[in-house]
């Protein structure tokens, strides 16, 4: 067994967990190796919805227009009754505001999501190492030894900082550490299969047996492709035939149309939907992203959108103690992702058993875009508020005017690495400049306008006010004029050191 030098981070799983993890280490240049044991990428549509909270955090990573350019917006859904009748349904999304410049889920297959992120990795000069299976590992107070075996067999010795598991429902990382995984079988098999056919539109989603387990398929033209990802429940028991004459059998006896044929089948897949939560997602240098956290049935679209806001939320901090910030910061991972993840799991499930009654409708809640953290250790209450954010909330967006006479989004000012702090009519600056803070002042003789009152009406500012916003695009916290010094002491317990300090 050879010994390779050693890293800050092993990431095992290069799902899209895994991907957004190694971006966000790749772009805060702190050294990892992300290993995947299949020998080729994932070729399966499986999580095709892309959130808007998802598509903020893409538009911070880089990559959100080439995600809109290989997918696109959900069709109308049109549902067949048994006569053979119709009827089309839009989506319900409200229309883009200044504080949340995206509504509307994309949809982009999972294949070309993961695709996307690799593309970003690979200009930040970062690839996954296929064919490469983490085998075993041990802790100390140091670090992970852990043992990998390449596609030729051959063994290798690696020593990391830190290990993260991201390497789906059936981790090994997860199993290797006995932590459990609670939770419920939900009664329903499903198959999924990307295919190609004739007989059917690609500007509608194709609904068949709504209200009806033993007769429900979906068949949804898939962005960014000429396939469709067809949907079935299927018996909880026997063999289910994925063939392509399988699948034409399927389509034919519940649609009870002759004229839809499925010509090739790309990828299938048959699964018992499971609801379940890892009972903690660190043990010492050892973390969870994903599903080997969390596993989710499908309705609603949440399981990809969480698992890549938990590795958003996990990375930054992963850079922040590697480069110096108390080691206690990543404490906060498994405080703020798991009940997050514990939420989302009772959405699915509601969204499930209303899709079992053919009475599933998605609210506001799927979006994502009210997530947050008010509970958590990196959200304290420096200041008394009775409007506006508050510490631990999404950082709104807001439309502001630079100096220069240029429109900037506050989002631009907020996208990076970097914590960012914001003084609203503040006059000279009262916080000293640090790395990794960038700051911004607000107000009519400022480097940025807010004319139309959109950044103060968002965040509830009024003069002498500061917000603090994460590296994640959440406020870390909102200060007074009187209260600069708990968010020097905040500030300084998160790593970022005064300028006399540095």
């Amino acid at each position: 067994m050879t010994e390779q030098s050693s890293a800050e981070v092993l990431i095992c799983g290069a799902g899209a967990a895994g991907l957004t993890l190694a971006v966000e280490l790749a772009r805060r240049s702190v050294s990892f190796r992300l290993i995947e044991k299949l020998d080729d990428p994932f070729r399966g549509s499986r999580g095709k919805g892309i959130q808007p909270r998802t598509q903020e955090i893409f538009e911070d990573l880089g990559v959100l227009d080439r995600m809109f350019a290989v997918g696109g917006l959900y069709p109308p859904q049109r549902v067949y009754a048994g006569d053979g009748t119709h009827a089309d349904t839009e989506m319900e999304m409200q229309a883009a505001t200044p504080a949340e410049p995206y509504q509307r889920p994309l949809m982009v297959p999972q294949f070309l999501t993961e695709a996307v992120l690799r593309e970003r990795l690979l200009e930040l000069g970062h690839r996954p190492d296929f064919g490469c299976e983490l085998t075993g590992f041990e802790q100390d107070d140091d670090g992970v030894t852990a043992q990998l075996s390449g596609r030729n067999g051959t063994g290798e010795s690696v020593r990391v900082h830190w290990l993260v598991g991201a390497d789906g429902g059936r981790s090994f990382v997860r199993h290797a550490l006995d932590i459990g995984f609670p939770g419920k079988t939900l009664g329903v098999r499903a198959m999924v299969a990307d295919v190609t056919l004739t007989g059917l539109r690609r500007d509608v989603w194709h609904r068949f047996g709504e209200g009806d387990m033993a007769r429900q398929i979906s068949i949804c033209p898939l962005a960014g492709t000429q396939m469709f990802q067809l949907q079935a429940p299927v018996p909880l028991e026997g063999d289910v035939d994925l063939s392509v004459n399988g699948l034409n059998a399927l389509v034919a006896e519940r649609t009870e149309r002759s004229d839809i044929r499925i010509d090739t089948a790309l990828w299938t897949s048959a699964f018992n939907m499971n609801a379940r939560l890892a009972d903690r997602y660190r043990d010492g240098r050892v973390f969870l992203v994903g599903d080997a956290a969390h596993t989710h049935p499908p309705t609603g679209g949440q399981g990809l959108n969480t698992s890549v806001q938990d590795a958003y939320n996990l990375g930054w901090k992963l850079a922040a103690v590697a480069g110096g910030a108390p080691r206690a910061l990543l404490d906060s991972y498994e405080e703020e992702r798991r009940p997050v993840a514990a939420t989302m799991l009772g959405l699915a499930v509601r969204l499930l058993d209303a899709a079992r009654d053919g009475n599933i409708k998605r609210g506001r809640e799927v979006k994502q875009l009210d997530i947050g953290y008010p509970w958590s250790s990196l959200a304290p209450r420096v200041s008394h508020r009775d409007r506006g954010v508050m510490a631990g909330d999404r950082a709104p967006d807001a439309p502001l005017c630079g100096a220069a006479g240029q429109t900037r989004r506050l989002f631009e000012l907020l996208n990076g690495t970097h914590w960012t702090l914001i003084g609203y009519e503040v006059g000279q600056a009262a916080v000293a400049p640090r790395a990794g803070l960038r700051m911004h002042h607000v107000g009519p003789d400022a480097e940025l306008t807010d004319a139309a009152g959109h950044f103060r009406t968002a965040y509830g500012m009024v003069a002498g006010d500061w917000v603090l916003v994460r590296p994640d695009g959440y406020v870390g916290a909102i200060a007074a004029a009187a209260d600069l010094d708990a968010l020097e002491a905040f500030l300084l317990s998160v790593g970022l050191g005064s300028a006399d300090h540095e």
